[in-house]
């Protein structure tokens, strides 16, 4: 296995008197895709907070090793910086900087599909650009670890499959660590390396799409693992 880019041992968190994590252990290796599912308020996002570095107040361990970035199901997009301008938050910008920094979005905006758009004004965008445009903005800073918070939810279908194929071409020809938060099974069997079922807080099963020999049968039990019977999905 290779090294991990994030470890997550016997981590709990809680809201008030609600535990949503409780006593959490994964981890998650350079170069490999995990999705993680799960039914709403099972910790999903909270757990990809506590990675990003944007929840501290845990009980346990969550070290990360290198760089994180984060793509949200909104693509949070200043309106009022153009498209390249957005992909660069957060990086330096003084004066030294600014050439620099508009050749690095022009590479990560080509990465997407989107070169041609980097003067453009994100409500000028199609939801699939401003969400190619969150993933330019994650993508530049050349991440160790990738988290992808739901991040194709609010596409059309069409649009979603386009995006999947993407993500796993840049996922290929990066190779960071991959964290992806769904709700879609079929998604996460098409993208990830391993599936992770998370319930109670806890992470009560795992998967390996690549390797099955029918996918359906893996789809079953994931479904399953979810509280989802075939007499309910028929």
């Amino acid at each position: 296995m290779a090294d991990p880019v994030a470890e997550v041992r016997d981590l709990t968190k809680r809201f008030g008197e609600r535990t949503v994590l409780k006593g959490l252990n994964l981890t998650v290796a350079r170069g490999e895709f995990v999705a993680l599912l799960g039914r709403s308020g099972s910790g999903k996002s909270t757990l990809l907070r506590v990675l990003a570095g944007l929840d501290g107040a845990v009980e346990g361990h969550a070290d990360v090793t290198g760089t994180v970035s984060v793509a949200f199901q909104q693509p949070r997009l200043l309106p009022w910086r153009k498209v390249w301008h957005n992909v660069v938050l957060g990086l330096h910008q003084d004066g030294v900087a600014k050439s620099r920094n508009r050749a690095l979005a022009a590479k990560a905006l080509a990465e997407v599909q989107l070169a041609e758009r980097a003067d453009a004004w994100p409500l000028t965008l199609s939801g699939g650009e401003a969400q190619r445009v969150s993933l330019a903005r994650a993508l530049v800073r050349e991440p160790d670890l990738l988290l992808l918070d739901e991040p194709f939810g609010a596409l059309d279908a069409l649009t979603r499959l386009a995006m999947h194929r993407l993500v796993a071409d840049l996922w290929r020809r990066h190779r960071p660590g991959v964290l992806l938060v769904t709700h879609d099974v079929d998604e996460a069997l098409r993208l990830a390396d391993r599936v992770l079922v998370l319930d109670g807080g806890r992470i009560v099963a795992a998967h390996r799409p690549r390797e099955a020999a029918v996918l359906d049968d893996v789809r079953r039990r994931v479904l399953a693992d979810l509280g989802v019977t075939e007499d309910v999905v028929a």
